[in-house]
């Protein structure tokens, strides 16, 4: 609930609940590894970094399924609806079944996802950043909402 000098101010209560936000963020250093991980098979060869990235990948699914089924609950409450609420869930919503797909494509035998695996580990983070700044970024003009 805000207050008067929450307007003043140009302040708001927190939206995002805590698990939520801790789901959101917590993607984000999952699928950057996946990436560092990709890069590091790319120029090394070494097998283990290709599993890696997949285990990588897989716990950045279950934070993001997570992190899209709090957004989706969010939709039907008062501050996930508008274009911004759609847009985040659209965002979240690409960057899982992106990274589902990734995951496949990690799958294959370990040269067999390069570099596909690598260009779909940058989408898929590139994905989760936009929207996890789409979620926590706020448009003030002048201290108003």
């Amino acid at each position: 609930m805000t207050t008067t000098a929450d307007h003043r101010y140009g302040t708001s209560h927190m939206t995002l609940h805590p698990l939520h936000a801790t789901l959101l963020a917590g993607a984000i250093p999952l699928f950057l590894g996946a990436l560092l991980s990709d890069i590091a098979y790319y120029r090394s060869y070494e097998i283990q970094w290709t599993n890696f990235a997949s285990w990588l990948i897989a716990g950045g699914l279950v934070f993001a399924g997570l992190a899209l089924l709090c957004a989706v609950i969010g939709l039907f409450r008062a501050e996930g609806r508008g274009a911004r609420g759609a847009l985040y869930v659209g965002l979240l919503l690409a960057t899982w079944l992106l990274g589902f797909f990734n995951a496949l494509t990690h799958a294959r035998d370990a040269w067999g996802s390069m570099p596909l695996g690598l260009v779909l580990s940058a989408l898929v983070l590139l994905l989760a950043c936009a929207a996890t700044a789409v979620r926590f970024s706020r448009h003030h003009v002048g201290g108003v909402k």
